[in-house]
């Protein structure tokens, strides 16, 4: 069986029944040895998510964020998948809905074929090629829906782009490069929603000056570029994947919708 942007789809749709069943009960909280907070949906929903990644695909190696704190990291060439099963952990914890799935394929250093799906929000959305992503509505265990809304990021308003900025890991940093893109608004989300409401068209720019994880970011890159936005690092270099050298983890990032990275004041 090939690994299809529909297959991808069908496998967080899933793994989103699975997380809500948890959600909607009583929520047990451990911390892992980094000090961040895991649950069983997170445990539970990378099980599922890997089983069926392995049969699609049994040569595939799966870099899964659960998986990794447990030690078991898998070698790989160009091509491989990043799963976070729930991405926004915390907000899960607090209830608010603000949480994904997400699962990416990676070749040659770039997110390629991606899902984020929220499922407490029942938005999907999907990057099927690196030039066309789409949302829908759908509830956790539904099938794969056939009305979909093709992603495109909005032109920037002429009176200052509205930007996003973590709920969780906010900084004085980043308030300051806010300031200096003349940011008309700013909201607060959780998770890899941020990326994919800027390829939605709802926001212009997401700076992100903390510690991430490439399982944090590929799907929501894959998705908001598959929409015409682009994910640079501070330097105005890509963002790229596969980063062994620093244990996958990210430089500091800006993800821009039509925003230019020129377009800061002096």
């Amino acid at each position: 069986m090939a690994i299809t942007p529909d297959l991808l789809a069908k496998i967080a749709l899933d793994a989103g029944a699975i997380i809500m069943e948890i959600y909607n009960g009583a929520i047990s909280v451990s911390q892992k040895d980094d000090e961040s907070p895991v649950t069983e949906a997170d445990t539970a929903a990378e099980v599922f998510i890997l089983d069926a990644l392995m049969k699609a695909d049994p040569s595939l190696p799966i870099i899964a964020e659960e998986s990794v704190s447990a030690g078991v990291l898998p070698t790989h060439g160009p091509r491989f998948a990043l799963v976070d099963p729930v991405d926004g952990t915390r907000e899960f914890i607090k209830r608010n809905g603000e949480f994904t799935v997400n699962i990416a394929i990676v070749e040659h250093g770039r997110p390629t074929m991606a899902v984020v799906y929220a499922p407490a929000m029942e938005r999907l959305f999907v990057a099927a090629a690196h030039n066309h992503a789409w949302e829908a509505s759908a509830k956790p265990g539904d099938s794969v829906p056939i009305a979909r809304k093709r992603l495109t990021i909005r032109k920037a308003p002429a009176e200052g782009p509205i930007a996003f900025a973590s709920k969780s890991h906010r900084s004085p940093e980043t308030a300051a490069l806010l300031k200096s893109y003349n940011i008309t608004k700013t909201l607060s989300a959780g998770s890899s929603i941020k990326f994919c409401l800027i390829a939605a068209g709802e926001a212009d720019l997401y700076p992100r000056l903390g510690r991430t994880m490439e399982w944090d970011t590929a799907a929501g890159q894959a998705i908001v570029e598959a929409a015409g936005g682009r994910v640079m690092t501070i330097d105005n270099t890509p963002l790229l994947y596969g980063k062994t050298a620093r244990d996958y983890d990210n430089p500091h990032f800006i993800v821009f919708g039509d925003v230019s990275p020129q377009a800061r004041l002096a």
